[in-house]
C-alpha cells in the first residue's frame, strides 16, 4: 500500500519532495519498535516518521596541522536532487531496511569514497549518534516546512597519507584535504549541508576543537545534537556494531 501510494503520488507530482525519488527502500516502525513496513526514502518524509543514516569523518595525522589533522571534506555533485554542491562528511548515506549501521558504511565508503572493506572495516571506530529534527527548506529539499526526525549513527576512521578517497558512483564532485581552519571557515560560511555540519561539530567537540571557553553556548550545541526522539525504532534500543 505504501509503495502505492508513493508511486501516486510521484506520477501526479502531488509533493515536489518525490523529485528526488532514489529507488531506496527505508524502513517505519511500529510502536514497539518493529518494522512494520518500508518505504521509498524520498517518501519517508511525508509520514514523519525518523530517517536513520551513518555519517563517517576521515582524517589524517598531521603535526604541522592546526589541531594535528587534516580532514577529507567531498562537494556534492552539481546534479544531486537535494544539497548539490555542497560540502559533505567524508562517507554518509541512509539506512535501507535490513541493513546494520556498520554495514552500511562499510557500504557507502566503496561507493562514494572508493575506500575498500578491507580499509575501513578494521579501523572504522563507532563514537555514537547525533540526534535531531530538521525542518526541510525549499531551495535544498524541494519543499519546505516538513518535519524530518532523524538519527545519524557517527563514524571517526584515521586514513594513512597512502589513502585517497576517490569519487566513484557521481554522488561526489571531488575530496579535498582540509586544515581544521579551513572546515570552521567553511562551516561559518554555510558551505555544508545542514546535517552534515551538525556530524562536523560533534567531531569538533569529541577531539577537542572546540571547547567551551571559545564557546560559551557548548552545552546548549550539544544538547541540540542529541535530542530525545520519541518516536519508535533502533535508536531506543542502541544498536551496536556487527
Amino acid at each position: 500500500m505504501a509503495a502505492s501510494l508513493s508511486a501516486h503520488w510521484r506520477e501526479h507530482q502531488t509533493f515536489k519532495l518525490l523529485r528526488g525519488w532514489r529507488g531506496e527502500l527505508w524502513p517505519v516502525y511500529g510502536r514497539n519498535g518493529e518494522l512494520l513496513f518500508s518505504m521509498e526514502r524520498a517518501a519517508i518524509g511525508l509520514l514523519g516518521t525518523v530517517r536513520y543514516g551513518v555519517h563517517l569523518t576521515a582524517y589524517v595525522d598531521e603535526p604541522s596541522a592546526p589541531h594535528g589533522m587534516l580532514i577529507w571534506v567531498p562537494k556534492r555533485a552539481a546534479n544531486k536532487s537535494t544539497f548539490p554542491g555542497m560540502l559533505d562528511n567524508t562517507v554518509a548515506g541512509g539506512l535501507m531496511t535490513g541493513e546494520t549501521p556498520f554495514e552500511c558504511i562499510i557500504r557507502e565508503a566503496d561507493e562514494e569514497a572508493s575506500l575498500m572493506e578491507d580499509v575501513v572495516r578494521p579501523n572504522a571506530e563507532e563514537v555514537g549518534t547525533v540526534t535531531y529534527i530538521y525542518v526541510t527548506d525549499e531551495k535544498n529539499v524541494g519543499q519546505a516546512d516538513f518535519i524530518y526526525p532523524e538519527c545519524q549513527w557517527v563514524y571517526d576512521l584515521k586514513l594513512p597519507a597512502r589513502v585517497i578517497p576517490q569519487p566513484k558512483d557521481g554522488e561526489v564532485e571531488e575530496f579535498k584535504l582540509c586544515d581544521v581552519n579551513q572546515v570552521k571557515r567553511d562551516l561559518a560560511c554555510g558551505k555544508f549541508k545542514d546535517n552534515c555540519a551538525v556530524v562536523m561539530l560533534d567531531f569538533f567537540i569529541r577531539h577537542g576543537i572546540l571547547k567551551e571557553d571559545e564557546e560559551p553556548h557548548l552545552s546548549t550545541i550539544q544538547a541540540r545534537m542529541h535530542r530525545q526522539l520519541p518516536f519508535p525504532g533502533p535508536h531506543q534500543e542502541g544498536w551496536s556494531r556487527t
